[in-house]
């Protein structure tokens, strides 16, 4: 959740090398907090098999962490308010470092699946500290400066971490296996903290009288929980009236916090927001489309690993230029064209994904499993642009409408449907998969892309409801 002070306003002027030693400090977190929730997208099929625990374990390894970090993030920014960012960043940080630890050394799927959950909570904490230290230390230049790396790195992150991963896994380092693309976060993490304890700047303006709404908090993480637990014991146990009654339970919560957030005097989503049409139309695109991307990324893994007999290494390999194409759409878009065509790039990037989707789609029916990854990357390039440009482009025209003071809300509210919606994607389209996958792989597959192009056709209709633009440049 950002912070909605005037940038620079929070803290005495700081030297242009401090806040590039804040901004990499930033960076660094951020990068660590993408890569740990897209390692798994390779190394989940291996962490299974050597823990011996199958298709639960691959289910809840992603969105145990995503789901944890979705439903804190809000909050976290809310602490940061109250406690102030720099004791939460280093807590955070901190927590997620520990988090690592026990990961990396899980002799069982129920002690990973606990330390998964943890680490997410942890990175809840951490992630919004940055942005709000950012706005209140940095002037107007240097805060451009650094929106306009985040894409950048954020996407060479989401690369670089799975490719990172399947390399590590089939080198088997000292033996470990998958072990040390956690491990390394101790490092990383040690490294962070020392240097945050060094140049963050102290919480001299932290507002103990800030309200943390514990209640809708509670409400949206029992409703994520029922809708996440049901949708994957059901899917791999059987629908049997616990998985029913754990979803129904999780959509009756879900309506409980809408209700809380218009009618508490505190809420975690400012209710003009809820009222606002462009705002709201945004968020739910961005539902659709988040959750629906990440889990076909995690699925065309499982596919490439599992139906096509792929080596970690060569699975990540192979997910390369779907990820390049993402980056270089992000790049390309907030480059100057979201700026320029505002929410027809949403139509546009929603449109190229759909294109992309069809050509698996068609590859798949007509050649099964015995397709190479050669011939998939063409389409995986075209999946990808479609991807980066959504990702990109939506939650920026989502806040075209919304207010000065109603910024840091909407950014950390888009910010957790992003991560809710990842946890929903991995859960919901991983569990389309391994239903069908009884019929064999490649029926699997075509099965869960009809699903993922369904759901974006779905979503068409609501970008027209978005704002046109994406918000204007602040004045000097």
């Amino acid at each position: 959740m950002t912070s909605t002070t005037e940038p620079g306003a929070g803290t005495a002027r700081l030297s242009s090398r401090r806040m590039w030693a804040i901004l990499g400090l930033v960076l660094l977190a951020d990068a660590i907090d993408v890569i740990d929730g897209t390692i798994t997208n390779i190394a989940a099929p291996t962490i299974a098999r050597e823990l011996n625990g199958g298709e639960s374990l691959i289910k809840w390894v992603g969105p145990a962490y995503m789901l944890a970090m979705g439903v804190l993030l809000l909050i976290g920014g809310r602490l940061g308010d109250k406690f102030g960012q720099r004791k939460l960043f280093l807590i955070g940080m901190g927590g997620f470092t520990l988090a690592s630890a026990v990961i990396g050394f899980s002799p069982d799927p129920g002690l990973l699946i606990a330390a998964r959950v943890a680490q997410g909570a942890f990175g809840a904490l951490l992630i919004p500290q940055g942005m709000a230290i950012m706005t209140k230390a940095f002037d107007r230049e240097m805060l451009a400066k650094a929106f306009g790396l985040f894409g950048p790195v954020l996407g060479i992150s989401s690369v670089g971490g799975p490719v990172l991963a399947g390399f590590i896994i089939n080198a088997d380092l000292f033996g470990l296996s998958w072990r040390p693309i956690f491990l390394a976060n101790i490092f990383l993490g040690i490294i962070g903290m020392i240097i945050a304890v060094r140049i963050l700047p102290r919480d001299d303006d932290a507002d103990r009288s800030t309200v943390v709404d514990g209640w809708g908090s509670g409400l949206l993480s029992v409703a994520m929980f029922g809708l996440l637990y049901g949708l994957i014991e059901g899917s791999t146990n059987g629908w049997h009236a616990f998985s029913v009654i754990a979803v129904v339970v999780g959509l009756l919560f879900f309506g409980a916090f809408a209700y809380r957030q218009r009618t508490a005097e505190h809420p975690l989503i400012k209710p003009s927001l809820l009222k606002n049409r462009g705002f709201t139309s945004g968020m739910v695109v961005g539902l659709v489309a988040f959750a629906a991307s990440t889990g076909l990324f995690f699925v065309l893994s499982l596919f490439i690993q599992e139906g096509l007999h792929a080596s970690p290494r060569d699975a990540s390999l192979g997910l390369v230029p779907l990820t390049v194409g993402l980056i270089g759409a992000s790049f390309a878009a907030m480059g100057g064209l979201v700026t320029k065509l505002g929410r027809k790039l949403v139509f546009i990037g929603l449109g190229v994904s759909i294109v992309g989707c069809g050509w698996v789609l068609a590859l798949v029916k007509f050649s099964g499993t015995d397709l190479s990854l050669w011939a998939l990357a063409p389409a995986f390039i075209v999946i990808g642009v479609g991807t980066g440009l959504c990702f990109t482009t939506i939650p920026t025209v989502a806040l075209g409408d919304a207010k000065p003071d109603e910024a840091g809300s909407a950014s950390g509210s888009l910010g957790s449907i992003q991560q809710l919606a990842s946890a929903i994607g991995s859960a919901a389209v991983t569990s389309v998969f391994f239903m069908a996958a009884t019929s064999g792989f490649a029926h699997a597959m075509e099965v869960t892309l009809i699903v993922v192009l369904a759901a974006t056709a779905l979503s068409l209709p609501f970008v027209v409801l978005m704002p046109r633009k994406a918000p204007s440049e602040p004045s000097e």
